[in-house]
């Protein structure tokens, strides 16, 4: 079979990947940083699907833990396939209060895991006959900014750039995509008042908000799409059309 690195799959958009991965006939790798019961639980959904599931705690912005996540993965798999790089964290404060610190760890999570697991991947991708990809969760604020989160939308946009790169670092053996969310429900937007709730949706055409399956079918597209590499998918909504 196929398999998967997904990580930050516990929950969100992680979770739906993992699990469309498996419904579509892949096995997957669970990563999970703090909630290992969360991710068992998307392990179970997997094997639910007729697919394997390991279940693999590692903090990805260290790359000796990025490198034990891919290497589990691919003893119980016999090998890598596919890379999804998800982990992300978030931050909603001005750049006044903004303590460099903070900034670090925004991109150590958000880029520097990217770079990590994709790295450490790079031997098994390189063997693999399933047309290997890695996928890079980006967000809609790599375009347009944001103000109260100015080291998550910086981080988001070097994924970007990032992803061009390795497009081209890895031409023609591994394609590398990314897509970019707009505004999705999950864990990470729940603390939205009724009012912004009522503003953001205002500015999306197609009138809601996405859903974390909204992203993994845009995912799994990308990793299905072997004429497609250094590009970005925009799942927004309409809300950035560019």
């Amino acid at each position: 079979m196929p398999s998967a690195v997904v990580t930050g799959s516990s929950r969100g958009i992680g979770r739906a990947i993992a699990r469309r991965f498996a419904a579509d006939g892949y096995d997957v790798a669970v990563n999970y940083h703090t909630n290992e019961d969360a991710a068992t639980s998307v392990a179970t959904a997997v094997e639910e699907r007729g697919q394997d599931a390991v279940v693999v705690g590692a903090d990805v912005s260290d790359p000796d833990a990025a490198t034990r996540l891919v290497t589990t993965a691919a003893n119980a798999f016999d090998g890598v396939d596919h890379v999804v790089n998800n982990a992300g964290i978030d931050q909603h404060v001005y750049t006044d209060a903004l303590d460099p610190a903070d900034f670090d760890r925004i991109m150590d999570v958000n880029v520097n895991s990217a770079f990590n697991v994709t790295k450490s991947a790079l031997p098994y991708l390189r063997d693999s006959s399933d047309h290997p990809s890695v996928t890079n969760v980006s967000s809609i604020l790599a375009h347009v900014g944001a103000s109260i989160e100015v080291h998550y939308a910086s981080s988001k946009g070097a994924l970007l750039s990032l992803t061009r790169s390795h497009a081209r670092d890895f031409a023609p053996t591994i394609r590398v995509n990314a897509v970019a969310p707009g505004h999705v429900e999950t864990d990470m937007t729940g603390d939205r008042s009724p009012a912004e709730e009522a503003k953001q949706l205002a500015d999306i055409p197609v009138g809601r908000f996405g859903q974390p399956a909204d992203i993994a079918e845009a995912v799994a597209y990308l990793r299905d799409a072997t004429f497609v590499t250094g590009e970005t998918l925009n799942v927004n909504g309409g809300e950035d059309m560019r």
